[in-house]
């Protein structure tokens, strides 16, 4: 059986390995939002096509025709080599693939290009705080007043707030509808007057989230995606992308290729602790289970060039992503030992703590996005058809 890819995909992981040797002094050390150097590096990775590739040369991108084998190539050649593949963020890997299924050719021409080249920075308005898990419940209002809606409320957990150029929100403007109808999707500006950001620190140490206030914000009425009260339908959509888009299995190769690496050269004891069977056997389990987050996000790249059903495969992303790279990290928490424990300023981090950051991270990422009991009802009930728990009436 042969299992090689070919001569036409072996040429082309050449050019991309010779992309990346030739031009990876050039990449930025970490996904700036706002660096001259990130968005350098992201115009030129779009010119070569090793981000934004299937997207149309008339919405900015690479216009490439959808080809599993070389996307999956220049994953694996990006991760191996632990290179920057590119800016990611709520608008490009949410806005942007939604705006191309459900926006106007107008919204596709002004948001799609800025935001793929880094020059128009997205936070999302959805959680709330008697909204959370029941996002339907929102209660932030947009009453239209002649050409324009006035909106009304609160946001919170909203993640780079205090970065975004733009928030793309869900409001309820039809309030006497049930409650998963009546909610718009408008997009508007962040210094739009009305509106207030207040950092929320979270257990990183990071005000990575905000809390966001809306006092008579007012926003022009065709700032809307999708018809007047369907906004569910389009929140669905982001949904779905966000879900993909916190369970990255090429940013998860990149952290176990990091972290394979770090223990080839820690030692404990005078052994390396690749060497050592306990912290081995757990890299393997680890490795084992990237493998297969990878063969699922194929089986996913393969469904949507096919137009088949992918929808189980979908539902498990998240859930698998966020747990996977939370257990990823610990270890290497652990393996740096004493260093380990190492967090803020301390003059004994390595790789600017890096792991111990990232492991606070998806330990929040488990909640955030949808928790992981909230991910693992929606693929017992929607995917495997299992009955709903039952609801009991509340006593009197």
């Amino acid at each position: 059986m042969d299992l090689s890819y070919g001569p036409e995909y072996e040429t082309f992981r050449d050019e991309v390995r010779a992309f990346i040797e030739t031009h990876r002094d050039q990449a930025p050390s970490s996904e700036s939002l706002r660096s001259e150097k990130a968005l350098a590096w992201q115009r030129l990775l779009i010119e070569h096509g090793y981000t934004a590739r299937t997207i149309p040369e008339a919405y900015g991108g690479h216009g490439a025709q959808p080809d599993i084998l070389k996307s999956r190539i220049i994953a694996e050649e990006f991760a191996s080599a632990r290179v920057n593949a590119g800016l990611g963020g709520q608008g490009i890997s949410m806005l942007v693939p939604t705006l191309l299924e459900m926006g106007t050719e107008e919204q596709k021409q002004q948001f799609i290009p800025a935001t793929l080249r880094g020059e128009m920075v997205w936070c999302q308005g959805y959680s709330e705080p008697g909204a959370g898990s029941d996002l339907a419940s929102l209660r932030t209002s947009a009453v239209l007043d002649g050409d324009e809606w006035v909106i009304n409320g609160q946001k919170i957990w909203t993640s780079t707030a205090h970065l975004a150029d733009w928030i793309f929100c869900l409001v309820r403007t039809e309030p006497e509808a049930p409650k998963h109808k009546g909610i718009s999707f408008l997009l508007f500006r962040m210094d739009t007057p009305g509106i207030e950001v207040r950092p929320l620190v979270d257990m990183t140490g990071i005000a990575n989230f905000n809390e966001v206030f809306f006092t008579d914000v007012r926003v022009p009425k065709h700032q809307i995606v999708g018809q007047r009260g369907d906004g569910w339908l389009v929140a669905n959509a982001i949904l779905g992308h966000e879900r993909d888009s916190l369970g990255d299995p090429n940013a998860t190769l990149t952290r176990l290729n990091a972290l394979t690496e770090m223990m080839k050269t820690e030692h404990v004891g005078g052994e390396r602790l690749i060497d050592n069977p306990a912290y081995r056997d757990r890299l393997m389990k680890l490795q084992g289970r990237v493998m297969a987050m990878r063969f699922n996000d194929l089986r996913i790249l393969s469904a949507k060039i096919n137009n088949s059903d992918a929808h189980l495969a979908r539902m498990i992303v998240k859930l698998q992503g966020t747990e996977l790279r939370h257990e990823l990290e610990g270890l290497g928490v652990d393996v740096l030992g004493e260093l380990g424990l190492a967090y803020g300023k301390s003059p004994y981090l390595r790789d600017g703590g890096s792991w111990q950051r990232h492991y606070m991270f998806f330990l929040g990422l488990i909640i955030g996005g949808g928790t992981s009991q909230i991910q693992k009802n929606i693929i017992s009930e929607r995917g495997l058809g299992m009955p709903k728990e039952p609801k009991f009436e509340k006593a009197i």
